[in-house]
């Protein structure tokens, strides 16, 4: 594996965890994790590119090693979030984004609301959450409130070991050493000896934040920067989102200058499933 190391930085008034890996003098690669993910996932990724990257991961707030926010989670801290990593490793200068699930759909309405601050961005299934409609605002609204008085928690497990298997059973694509290597990234021991999750629970909690296609639509048609949006043959994304044929064609059509392609025997989790195929896709878009 290709070595990398951790760094901590204030952002926003909370301590971040950064995963980086190669020389700060090499072209910057800000890769962005999705939900429930940490940026260390990207190791088999990073492993795969044949160009000297500085590449730099973040642990979203409520993720991996960064310290969780008192009040919730929103979207529009993650934007701000991302603002203030660019402003922290590259300022001044647009950055190039490639961003997996919540990663993608942060960087992509990113790049909408700050365009001159994007120079490439790369969206893996990062085409936005199931649609909603506003009748739906009180129902959701009602479930969080109840959360609230009753907050998630993750069941404990035995053993890295058993979260190793948990990953291959929901990733059956995923090599027993690369789960082996995850389950230590995305969990921690308890003095007890149990082993739990680094993320805030709390992730788990009804968002009150109804997802609005209509906004993130008219974010992506100010992209100004080519975009690669990657997809996965096999993932269930599409599904869950429950778009028709058209509605889905509608999220693809806003990016305006924009690329496609489909990666054959991969699901949700590419950077997983299939790292060294997405590597040579990735950097042929960068370095186009």
């Amino acid at each position: 594996m290709k070595p990398s190391r951790s760094e901590f930085h204030e952002i926003r008034g909370l301590r971040h965890h950064f995963r980086v890996w190669g020389d700060a003098a090499a072209p910057r690669l800000f890769l962005l994790h999705g939900w429930m993910d940490v940026g260390a996932s990207f190791q088999f990724l990073v492993d795969s590119f044949s160009r000297d990257w500085h590449v730099v991961a973040p642990d979203w707030r409520g993720f991996g090693l960064s310290e969780w926010a008192r009040d919730g989670y929103w979207f529009p801290d993650y934007y701000a979030d991302l603002e203030a990593f660019a402003d922290r490793y590259q300022p001044g200068e647009p950055v190039r984004l490639v961003g997996h699930s919540m990663g993608g759909v942060v960087a992509s309405m990113y790049a909408g609301i700050r365009p001159e601050r994007v120079a490439r961005l790369v969206s893996m299934e990062g085409l936005g959450l199931a649609r909603h409609a506003p009748d739906q605002a009180p129902v959701r609204y009602r479930q969080w409130l109840d959360q609230l008085k009753d907050p998630p928690a993750f069941k404990p497990y035995r053993s890295f070991e058993e979260v190793a298997a948990r990953l291959r059973k929901s990733n059956p694509r995923l090599p027993e050493e690369h789960a082996a290597f995850l389950a230590r990234q995305w969990a921690k021991e308890l003095p007890g000896g149990d082993v739990v999750l680094h993320s805030d629970p709390r992730h788990k909690t009804f968002n009150p934040y109804l997802f609005r296609i209509d906004e993130a639509i008219a974010c992506w048609r100010r992209i100004t920067a080519p975009v690669l949006l990657v997809s996965g043959r096999q993932s269930d994304i599409p599904a869950r989102m429950k778009d028709t044929p058209e509605q889905l064609a509608e999220r693809r059509g806003a990016y305006r200058d924009r690329r496609e392609v489909m990666l054959e025997d991969c699901g949700h989790m590419m950077h997983h499933d299939q790292p060294q195929r997405l590597a040579r896709i990735i950097e042929d878009f960068l370095t186009a």
